[in-house]
C-alpha cells in the first residue's frame, strides 16, 4: 500500500500552536494570494519551484503568511503557511497554525497529489483534499490519522482548489462535513480542568499496592477477600478508580462504595466456555468494575433510570480507517482499517486518541473508565484447558479528554495512584483493547468546588 506523506516538521514540533482560534467562517480568506501564485509556484515545474526561497506576504483579511516549499522522498509540498498569533510559537510560521493550506506534488513529474488545510492550530487535524475525476475531487476528514471522512467527491476540478476559499469549498460539501470537530469551546471542559486539578494534588498522599482498595468504611483492604492491610496502606489500578468515582459521589450520597458489588458480572459477558475461568484467571474483573462504577455514577449524578449498561458505555466510533506509522519515526507506513467496537473489548488501543478526541467534542465534560484487555495465555498448569488464550481484563484507568484554556487538546490519564503521559499509556498497549465507560463529571463538581 502506498504511504502517505507527512510534513517532516509534524514528527519535531508539539502537535498545536494556539488554541486561540477563531470559528471557520472567520478565518482569512487567502485565495486571492494562491490565485496570484498558481503559475509561478502552484503549477511551476519542480526544479524551479524548489529552487525558489522562502517569501512573507500580508494577507489581505489579516495575518501574515509564509510561502515555502518543503520537501521528502519523492515529494515536495509548497506551503502557506499562516504566523502563530499565540502561545509557545507566536511569531513563526510551523505550517499548521489555523487557515494554513500546501499542495502536495512528485517531485520527478510536477503531479499533484493532494491539498492538505488546517482548520485548527492542530498537526493532526485537518480536511484533505485528492484529484479524482475531470470534474470532481475527494475530500478526506483527518482527526489524529483517523479519517473520519473518507474519499467524500466533491463536485469541483481539482486545480480550482487552486483559487477558490476554503469557505466555498465547505460548503459544497454541506452536512457531510462536520466542523463540529474544528470547532472545540474551551468553556465547555472548565470541570474537567477543575477536576485535574482536585485530583493532582491528593496524587503524593497515595500509594500503589497490588490488590488494594478502600471499603465502604474508609478502611485500605484487598479486593479479593476484604482482609484489612497491614504495614504501607495503598490502591492498585482498580482500588484507584473506585478512589475517582467515591471522590464524586461521596458529596451526594455521603458514603463511599462498598467493594462486593463492584465485582459482581456486569452486562452479558462471558459463556459456558468461560465460566471455568471465571476462579482461576478472573478475565473478566476490569470490565466489571469499571461497568458497576459507572452505573453507580450514573445513578446518583444523572438519575437511576440512566444506569443501564447501554446508556454508560461507548460503544460507536466515527472512522473505520486509520493512518499506519512508523513506531520509532512516527513517518506514515500505510493505512488500515479499523473495527470499531467490538463486544466486551471495546475498541482497539491505536485508536484511542481520535476516539478520545471525537468524544470530548460530542459529549464535553465526560470522563471515561478503561478497561484494558488482550488475548493472553494463563500460567501452566496440569489442566493444560486452564491455560489456553482467551480475552483478560488486566488493568484500569480513568481518562479525561478535554480542551485546555488555549484550546489546545489534551488527554489526563490517572491510573495506580498516578498521572501518566497519554503517549506513554497508549504505547504500553500495543494490539490491545480498550473498553470505555462514561462519567459525567458536567453535574457532578459543585460539591468539590
Amino acid at each position: 500500500m502506498k504511504p502517505k506523506f507527512l510534513f517532516t516538521l509534524l514528527v519535531f514540533l508539539p502537535l498545536s500552536v494556539s488554541g486561540r482560534d477563531l470559528p471557520l467562517n472567520r478565518i482569512a480568506d487567502d485565495s486571492a494570494l494562491r490565485l496570484e501564485i498558481r503559475d509561478t509556484w502552484l503549477l511551476e515545474v519542480p526544479g524551479r519551484v524548489l529552487a525558489k526561497g522562502s517569501e512573507r506576504r500580508n494577507l489581505a483579511g489579516g495575518g501574515r503568511v509564509e510561502i515555502r516549499t518543503e520537501s521528502k522522498g519523492g515529494e515536495f509540498n509548497i506551503v502557506i503557511a499562516r504566523e502563530s498569533g499565540a502561545g509557545r510559537t507566536a511569531g513563526s510560521f510551523p505550517g499548521y497554525a489555523q487557515g494554513s493550506w500546501a499542495l502536495s506534488r512528485r517531485r520527478d513529474t510536477g503531479e499533484a497529489l493532494r491539498i492538505r488545510v488546517f482548520l485548527r492550530s492542530d498537526a493532526f487535524t485537518y480536511v484533505q483534499f485528492r484529484p479524482w475525476t475531470g470534474d470532481k475531487c475527494l475530500m478526506d476528514l483527518v482527526l489524529y490519522d483517523a479519517y473520519v471522512l473518507r474519499s467524500q467527491p466533491i463536485p469541483l476540478p481539482f486545480e480550482r482548489l487552486y483559487e477558490i476559499s476554503v469557505e466555498e469549498v465547505l460548503r459544497l460539501a454541506g452536512a457531510r462535513f462536520p466542523g463540529k470537530y474544528f470547532e472545540a469551546e474551551p468553556s465547555n471542559y472548565r470541570e474537567i480542568r477543575e477536576f485535574i486539578k482536585i485530583v493532582r494534588p491528593q496524587l503524593p498522599a497515595l500509594n500503589f499496592l497490588d490488590d488494594g482498595a478502600i471499603d465502604e468504611n474508609g478502611n485500605y483492604v484487598f479486593i479479593k477477600d476484604g482482609r484489612p492491610q497491614e504495614g504501607e496502606q495503598g490502591l492498585n489500578c482498580s482500588g484507584f478508580a473506585k478512589w475517582i468515582i467515591d471522590l464524586l459521589l461521596k458529596p451526594y450520597t455521603g458514603a463511599l462504595l462498598p467493594i462486593a458489588p463492584l465485582k459482581a458480572p456486569a452486562g452479558n459477558r462471558g459463556s459456558s466456555f468461560t465460566e471455568a475461568f471465571e476462579e482461576l484467571r478472573d478475565p473478566f474483573f476490569g470490565l466489571d468494575w469499571t461497568r458497576n462504577l459507572a452505573l453507580s455514577a450514573a445513578a446518583v449524578l444523572r438519575s437511576p433510570g440512566a444506569a443501564v449498561i447501554e446508556e454508560v458505555e461507548v460503544r460507536e466510533s466515527f472512522f473505520s480507517e486509520m493512518i499506519l506509522r512508523n513506531p520509532k519515526t512516527s513517518s506514515p507506513e500505510g493505512e488500515r482499517s479499523y473495527p470499531g467496537y467490538i463486544e466486551n473489548a471495546g475498541f482497539g488501543m491505536e485508536g484511542l486518541q481520535p476516539l478520545l478526541y471525537t468524544l470530548a467534542l460530542d459529549e464535553p465534560g465526560t470522563a471515561y473508565l478503561a478497561s484494558i484487555n488482550a488475548e493472553m495465555s494463563g500460567p501452566p498448569r496440569k489442566n493444560q484447558y486452564l491455560s489456553l488464550r482467551l480475552r483478560q481484563h488486566f488493568h484500569i484507568a480513568v481518562l479525561l479528554p478535554y480542551f485546555n484554556d488555549e484550546g489546545e487538546f489534551r488527554i489526563a490519564v490517572f491510573e495506580s495512584a498516578a498521572e501518566t503521559a497519554f503517549s506513554r499509556f497508549q504505547s504500553r498497549y500495543p494490539g490491545h483493547y480498550v473498553n470505555l465507560v462514561r462519567i459525567p463529571l458536567s453535574a457532578s463538581l459543585m460539591p468539590l468546588r
